[in-house]
């Protein structure tokens, strides 16, 4: 399996295109946001919701996807996929994967706001 990329470039420039002056505070809401998203999902698996843990993964998967960052994307499918079959057991494990890709994207998409 190939590893999916930790933001998608051309995605993020085409998107920077389009919002212009607005494309810093596109990027700053999405990282705001993702830190709540990050909150509850941590909140629901120490409530042992798997619903409302599948329906958090569900939602920080789309403003991934949305923004351009496939893997931490993929990362939450697999979160909401787990919480969706109401198996938590290895929900643990998985967010600490997303926290550690969100950093990654997190520190990536500040130095493409620097950038351009």
């Amino acid at each position: 399996m190939i590893d999916k990329p930790h933001l998608d470039e051309e995605a993020l420039a085409e998107l920077q295109d389009v919002m212009e002056d607005e494309f810093e505070v596109l990027i700053q809401t999405y990282l705001a946001d993702s830190r709540t998203r990050l909150d509850s999902l941590r909140e629901t698996l120490k409530a042992k919701d798997a619903d409302a843990f599948a329906k958090a993964a569900h939602s920080f998967k789309g403003s991934c996807i949305n923004i351009g960052a496939p893997h931490l994307g993929e990362l939450c499918m697999r979160a909401e996929q787990l919480g969706k079959a109401g198996t938590l057991a290895t929900a643990p494990a998985i967010i600490a994967a997303i926290e550690e890709e969100f950093a990654e994207v997190s520190s990536r998409l500040e130095a493409f706001g620097e950038a351009s």
